[in-house]
């Protein structure tokens, strides 16, 4: 296990590891770094992150964290960053749930923080079964490429460049924010 991971943090399956008891999963706050453990584990096209707004994590009965949900600003820079989370990695074992129960859990943390709307993206192969059995919905899709420009060189090219579909869910409107 990574050094740099708090001590007390929440086990982190080996991969095959065995399932967890049926139905019993617990949403957990999580570090950066112990959310980041997992992305390096088992995402299958992404490293992990440098930055985030929050991360929370799914663990079994017996403490096993089964997936983790980073949530930060926006990347793409026109989008707004004051209204808008977005969902930059979400992981999992293969536990049965867990991928649907951290998205509803990101979308309702999301929007206590007073966000409108959460948002992610993936690839255009993937089904997005998840993201329906939590609410979410597409919004459409993107042309994929890289992010270099000719003023803007030097951004990481190690991550699928194809299109990708953005999944949505709104979470209130500005008037509802009031206190």
């Amino acid at each position: 296990m990574n050094t740099d991971i708090e001590e007390n943090a929440p086990t982190v399956p080996e991969s095959g590891q065995n399932q967890p008891k049926r139905g019993f999963l617990k949403i957990v706050p999580l570090t950066l770094a112990s959310a980041n453990q997992l992305v390096s584990t088992f995402h299958r096209h992404h490293k992990p992150v440098v930055g985030h707004k929050f991360s929370i994590g799914c663990k079994d009965s017996e403490g096993v964290l089964r997936g983790a949900c980073i949530v930060g600003r926006p990347v793409a820079r026109m989008t707004n960053q004051h209204t808008v989370a977005e969902i930059t990695r979400l992981v999992t074992d293969g536990t049965k749930n867990a991928c649907s129960m951290l998205y509803a859990a990101a979308a309702r943390i999301a929007r206590e923080m007073g966000y409108e709307r959460i948002q992610t993206f993936i690839l255009e192969s993937e089904p997005g079964t998840s993201l329906k059995g939590a609410g979410w919905h597409c919004d459409g899709y993107t042309d994929g490429g890289t992010w270099n420009r000719p003023s803007r060189d030097g951004r990481r090219e190690d991550q699928p460049q194809c299109s990708k579909q953005r999944w949505v869910k709104q979470l209130s409107s500005p008037h509802e924010r009031t206190i």
